[in-house]
């Protein structure tokens, strides 16, 4: 049974930071890759980063580009999102998500079907 579960999300006022954790549990982690989507109200589910298993590749939703890192400790079965200048618009619900697929690669997907385990995940409210 593979389970994540996020934690670190909050309120907080634009230009500030949040620091989202993913802790993996189970037959998963440190041989795939892992990213973070999110959902504003209304809107689909949509990519904001991801990296790949050995953390050497990271890749960004152009909204995110230059705010936003991705990172994990493998041996903490832990991925991180460190968020700063956040916007209103960073606003939504933040999904931890692991592909079960063994790649040792650059590889990591950039798309929500590429990923097969989701975290229950956390809010993040930027007020303006």
């Amino acid at each position: 049974q593979v389970q994540l579960v996020e934690s670190g999300g909050g309120l907080v006022q634009a230009g500030g930071s949040l620091r989202l954790s993913c802790a993996a549990s189970g037959r998963i982690f440190s041989s795939n890759a892992m990213g973070w989507f999110r959902r504003a109200p209304g809107k689909e589910r949509e990519f904001v980063a991801a990296i790949n298993w050995s953390g050497g590749s990271t890749y960004f939703a152009d909204s995110v580009k230059g705010r936003f890192t991705i990172s994990r400790d493998n041996a903490k079965n832990t991925v991180y999102l460190q968020m700063n200048s956040l916007k209103p618009e960073d606003t939504a619900v933040y999904y931890c998500a692991a592909d079960r697929r063994v790649m040792h690669s650059d590889y990591a997907g950039l798309t929500r079907y590429e990923y097969h385990y989701w975290g229950q995940g956390t809010q993040v409210t930027v007020s303006s």
